[in-house]
C-alpha cells in the first residue's frame, strides 16, 4: 500500500484512540481546575501529589503495553488462543502492580516531608495521595482490559466507556469538592474520591462489556481465574519492563522538574502544574497516534508481511509531524488564554505563559520521538529505545534543567529549558535506529 493508504487506515485505528486519551487527560484537567479554584497552595499539592502518583502509574502503563503487541500479534496471525491468553495474563500484571503500589505509597507516608516541599503542601497530601493510590488499581485494569480491545481493532467501545467515565468524574468533582446536592464539602479528598469512584465504574464497564460482547466470544478469556502460566508471564515482562522503564525514565524526568519546583517557590508549582496539565494534554494525540501504530506494525509483523512496514513507517512519522505543528501552533496562539483558564492569580499566569511558549518549542521532537519508539515496540524492539530515553532525559535533561534553573537563574524556565533539550536528544537518536530495523528486516525477507 502507499503511504497515503496507509496513513488513512493508521487514522481510522488513531481517531478514536486520540479522542480517549484526550478524555483520560481531562480527569487531570478538571482536578487541576476545579482545585485550583480553592487556592495556591491546593494547586501546589496536586502538583506534588501527582509527581509521586503518575511514576508508579506510568510504569504500570509501560508494562501493559505488552498486552497490545502480544494481542494485535496473535490477532495479525489469527491466533484467539494467544490473544485470550494475553488478556489474561495482562489483568493479572495489572492488578498485582495496582496491589503492590498502593502498599509502596502507605509506606511512604512518613517521609513525605523529606522532599523537600513546603509543610503546608505536604500536610495536604497524604490523605489525597493515599485515595488516590487505591484508584491506581481499577486503573491499571481498565488499561489492560482497553489495551486488548484496541489491539482487536475494537477501538470505539472502550472509548465511549472511558468517555463517561470522565463526566462521571467531572459531575462527582462538582458535588465532593464544593459541597453541591446535599453532600458536605470536603475540598481536595473529593477530588481523590471523585477519581477513585470513576475509575471503579469504567473497570466494571469494561469487563461487562468484553463478555457480553458476541463478535470477541473467540478472542476474550472463557476462563478468567485460570492458574497463570509462567512462560506467558515471561512473555509479557519481555516486552513490557523495557517499556515501562523507558515511559518511567520520560515521566520521571517530568516529575524530578516536579520536585525540582518546590525549591522555587509556591507560584513555580503552581505554573509547573498547570503548564504540565496542558503539555500532557496535547500530548495525548501524538500519543494515540503513537499507540495505533504499535497495533499496526505488530499486526503487520504478525502477518509475516514486512513488505508493508516501510509505507507504515513513514506514515507514522508524517502523521507525527503533523501533530507536532499542531500542537505547537496551538500553544503559541492560545498559550495566555490556556493559564487563565485554570488559575486568576497573575503571577502564576505570567509564569506559566512563558513556560507554555518552551511547551511549543519542542512538541516536533515530542510527536517523533514518540512514534518512533512505538513503532519500535510494536516490532519487537524495545531495550535500544529504553537505553536511548535515558540517556536523553537523565544525562542530559535533568542535568541542563539544574544546570539552567540554579547555576544559570532561569529558575521554573531553566527546568523546562532541560527538559526541552532530553526531547531533542530521543527524537534524533530514536528515529533513525527505527530506519536501520526496518532495512535490517526487509533485507531478510528478499529471496536469496
Amino acid at each position: 500500500m502507499s503511504i497515503l493508504q496507509e496513513s488513512k487506515i493508521t487514522l481510522r485505528l488513531a481517531a478514536p484512540l486520540i479522542i480517549g486519551q484526550l478524555s483520560q487527560m481531562l480527569l487531570g484537567v478538571a482536578d487541576t481546575v476545579m482545585v485550583g479554584r480553592l487556592g495556591v497552595t491546593p494547586l501546589a499539592t496536586l502538583t506534588f501529589v501527582n509527581s509521586l502518583f503518575y511514576l508508579p502509574f506510568v510504569f504500570g502503563i509501560g508494562v501493559l503495553t505488552s498486552i497490545s503487541v502480544h494481542t494485535s500479534h496473535a490477532c495479525g496471525a489469527g491466533d484467539a488462543p494467544a490473544a485470550r491468553s494475553s488478556c489474561r495474563h495482562g489483568l493479572y500484571i495489572a492488578l498485582v502492580m495496582g496491589v503492590f503500589f498502593l502498599g509502596l505509597s502507605i509506606l511512604m507516608l512518613p517521609v513525605l516531608g523529606w522532599l523537600g516541599q513546603p509543610a503546608a503542601v505536604v500536610e495536604l497530601t497524604k490523605s489525597y495521595f493515599v485515595i488516590l493510590m487505591i484508584s491506581i488499581i481499577p486503573g491499571l485494569a481498565s488499561i489492560a482490559l482497553k489495551n486488548h480491545a484496541d489491539a482487536l481493532d475494537r477501538p470505539w467501545p472502550p472509548f465511549w466507556l472511558f468517555l463517561g467515565g470522565v463526566l462521571l468524574n467531572i459531575f462527582l468533582n462538582w458535588v465532593m469538592i464544593y459541597g453541591n446536592l446535599g453532600c458536605p464539602a470536603i475540598g481536595m479528598n473529593g477530588a481523590a474520591w471523585a477519581t477513585l469512584i470513576s475509575r471503579t465504574a469504567i473497570l466494571v464497564a469494561m469487563f461487562f462489556w468484553l463478555v457480553k460482547a458476541q463478535d470477541l466470544r473467540d478472542w476474550v478469556p472463557f476462563r478468567w481465574l485460570r492458574k497463570p502460566v509462567r512462560a506467558d508471564l515471561i512473555a509479557h515482562a519481555k516486552i513490557g519492563a523495557p517499556a515501562s522503564f523507558q515511559m518511567l525514565c520520560e515521566v520521571g524526568a517530568f516529575s524530578a522538574a516536579g520536585l525540582m519546583m518546590g525549591y522555587f517557590g509556591q507560584v513555580s508549582m503552581a505554573a509547573h502544574q498547570v503548564a504540565i496539565t496542558c503539555a500532557s494534554t496535547a500530548f495525548m494525540i501524538p500519543l494515540g497516534l503513537a499507540m495505533a501504530l504499535t497495533v499496526r506494525t505488530g499486526a503487520v509483523a504478525g502477518s509475516g508481511d514486512s513488505s508493508r512496514l516501510r509505507a507504515v513507517v513513514l506514515s507514522g512519522w508524517l502523521l507525527a509531524t503533523g501533530c507536532g505543528v499542531f500542537n505547537a501552533l496551538l500553544f503559541f496562539l492560545i498559550g495566555p488564554f490556556l493559564a487563565s483558564c485554570f488559575t486568576t492569580d497573575p503571577a502564576v499566569i505570567t509564569l506559566t505563559v512563558s513556560l507554555l511558549v518552551i511547551v511549543g518549542i519542542f512538541q516536533l521532537f515530542d510527536c517523533l520521538q514518540v512514534a518512533s519508539s512505538s513503532m519500535l515496540r510494536g516490532l519487537h524492539v524495545t531495550s535500544m529505545p529504553a537505553a536511548m530515553v535515558f540517556i536523553a532525559y537523565w544525562l542530559v535533561g535533568l542535568p541542563v534543567a539544574a544546570l539552567l534553573g540554579w547555576q544559570g537563574g532561569m529558575a521554573a524556565r531553566g527546568v523546562w529549558w532541560g527538559l526541552a533539550a532530553g526531547l531533542f536528544v530521543a527524537s534524533i537518536g530514536l528515529a533513525p535506529r527505527l530506519w536501520l530495523h526496518l532495512r535490517q528486516l526487509q533485507s531478510r525477507s528478499l529471496p536469496r
